[in-house]
């Protein structure tokens, strides 16, 4: 648990760099036909643009199905595969791609999320992901879920993960060439999990995360804010954020982020460029706050969300454009301001997030064992 009295004031800053921004027109911007995959060159390069602006973390969004059908349509590549692609790319920066619970394998998740930790060397996060749809659900032949399920099937495969995470005590690989024996057998276990809708025995393939725990993102629900590590609360205004804020601090979440999409100002007023996107196409209501206008006006929003969230999420509309203007004039004004908590190279994401490394629930205290 982090305590927000004893950290330093200021946010954690992450970005969501799923296509080419967050309206449906972004696209029109990207220099790349209609329906085109993002290149491997160009997420790399997102990356490497915010890890070296001294973001905290960067999130893969993704479905199980492709994007809306449409000319503006554009493909995307998984978005595990994308945070793993970009894992020995960077140093510090933390890596979240979005798993979807209700059409992944809770054993298979742990899995890719453990093994990105270790590429890594300890940045690894989840953005969890609930997809319930009917044809989102076709993707893996199962039929649709009620909210109650979907609440459940997400608790379960968080739960399971977690466990899966703790099956290798840290010091279960002892390399014992005299013996033979790569790891100690009896600092491995099965988690023998039992869930509504399925069951896991364990242990996990891979040894135990660096992290000890990759750190669980998840939007904001009741079932949620007790399991994971950040709460994000997507709210339209300030009062809102602040009063989910707080209620997720309650029921035991350590940290909270808010949601904030936005179009900044740059050759074209902010204004102006909102007009010609929607003139391409309709940007969904997400129930997020969203901020267009000047980057001094965007530092200022920040600022009153500082006294209620440990960090934000932005979600540029446009990334070729605004993600230039986050890093060239927002990011440095946060810093003037002392209101940015920038990682550093070799630390983990739960280091530069101020999460402690969790305790092995399998292992036994050193006084025991010795």
């Amino acid at each position: 648990m982090t305590d927000r009295e004893t950290r330093p004031s200021g946010l954690h800053l992450a970005l969501e760099a799923d296509g080419d921004g967050a309206h449906p027109a972004a696209w029109r911007h990207s220099g790349r036909p209609p329906r085109a995959v993002l290149s491997p060159g160009a997420v790399r390069e997102v990356v490497r643009t915010a890890e070296d602006a001294g973001f905290s973390l960067v999130t893969f969004a993704d479905a199980p199905l492709p994007p809306e059908a449409g000319r503006g349509a554009a493909g995307r590549l998984e978005a595990g595969t994308r945070a793993s692609y970009v894992s020995t790319l960077t140093d510090r920066i933390g890596l979240a791609p979005t798993l979807h619970v209700t059409t992944t394998e809770p054993f298979h998740l742990a899995t890719q999320l453990a093994s990105l930790d270790h590429a890594s060397h300890g940045r690894a996060g989840w953005v969890v992901g609930a997809a319930a749809g009917e044809d989102d659900l076709a993707t893996v032949g199962e039929e649709p879920l009620t909210a109650a399920e979907v609440l459940q099937e997400t608790a379960d495969v968080i739960d399971t993960a977690r466990a899966l995470w703790d099956s290798w005590e840290d010091d279960a690989v002892i390399k014992d060439t005299a013996t033979g024996r790569f790891l100690d057998s009896d600092r491995v276990h099965h988690i023998d999990f039992e869930g509504e809708s399925f069951t896991v025995k364990g242990p996990l393939i891979t040894p135990r995360p660096p992290q000890g725990q990759v750190v669980v993102l998840a939007p904001d629900g009741p079932a949620a804010d007790s399991r994971v590590d950040v709460v994000l609360v997507a709210r339209p205004d300030l009062a809102q954020v602040a009063a989910r804020a707080a209620s997720a601090r309650e029921a035991g979440a350590p940290l909270v982020f808010a949601e904030v999409e936005v179009v900044l100002d740059a050759q074209t007023p902010a204004a102006d460029r909102l007009a010609a996107l929607d003139a391409a196409a309709d940007w969904p209501d997400t129930g997020r706050l969203r901020h267009v206008g000047s980057p001094e006006s965007l530092v200022e929003l920040l600022r009153e969300l500082a006294g209620a969230v440990d960090g934000v999420r932005l979600h540029p509309a446009v990334l070729a454009v605004d993600l230039p203007v986050l890093t060239g004039r927002v990011l440095p004004l946060l810093s003037e301001a002392g209101l940015r908590h920038p990682p550093r190279p070799g630390d983990t994401l739960r280091e530069t997030l101020g999460l402690p490394r969790p305790t092995n629930r399998f292992a036994a205290p050193a006084a025991t064992r010795a």
